[in-house]
């Protein structure tokens, strides 16, 4: 497992999870329901489109393109969150498994779409990068998209400045920082475009 926290305390937090994200006005969630349907708008969806949700958590991004009728999948390592998604999406293909090891085998194929909120940033940049080029190379139909929305910052000093503000209440993870990942990934020759949403959100959007 590369992720920074076990299963058992997403299991945990899967009941107040729902509650959690939209109650906070702050770090990290500023701006979460903005990130999930600005996700959603980057998406030509038609229906029956088939879209896996990376990290699906209790399906609260999977449940906007259900609402436009898509054929939905999704990947979490918690069987806590997975059970959550399960009510709000009784029609999903979900599967358990940490996303950084082997898909179970009826994910091993191409969607239209792959997605993900708030998931990435458990994982080193390595480990980004690497399921990146992954995902672009063998598990996206031609003209696809990865969108990924997460913890992002425009640079390292904005880190920082948040990280102060934020005091005890930090927690160490592996936040994306916009102007690094831009530069890197222009390097690797994947086309990357990004959209802020607020001061410690935004979606990185990928082309296959």
């Amino acid at each position: 497992m590369t992720t920074l926290f076990p299963p058992s305390e997403f299991d945990d937090w899967a009941a107040d999870y729902d509650q959690d994200v939209s109650s906070n006005g702050g770090f990290p969630f500023e701006g979460y329901a903005t990130v999930l349907q600005t996700i959603v708008d980057q998406v030509d969806v038609q229906p029956n489109d088939s879209i896996l949700d990376l990290g699906i958590g209790t399906g609260n991004l999977a449940q906007l393109f259900a609402n436009r009728g898509c054929e939905l999948w999704g990947l979490d390592f918690s069987a806590g969150m997975l059970a959550k998604a399960k009510i709000k999406l009784p029609y999903a293909t979900l599967g358990q498994t940490d996303i950084t090891s082997e898909w179970p085998p009826a994910f091993i194929r191409r969607f239209n779409c792959i997605v993900s909120a708030y998931t990435f940033h458990h994982f080193p940049w390595d480990e980004k990068v690497r399921l990146v080029q992954d995902i672009l190379a063998n598990h996206l139909f031609p003209g696809g998209k990865l969108i990924i929305g997460d913890v992002t910052f425009q640079d390292a000093r904005e880190q920082n400045k948040t990280r102060i503000r934020v005091g005890d209440e930090w927690e160490e993870e592996y936040f994306w920082l916009e102007n690094e990942t831009l530069t890197n990934f222009t390097a690797l020759d994947i086309s990357t475009r990004f959209i802020k949403i607020s001061y410690c959100a935004g979606i990185f959007i990928f082309n296959s």
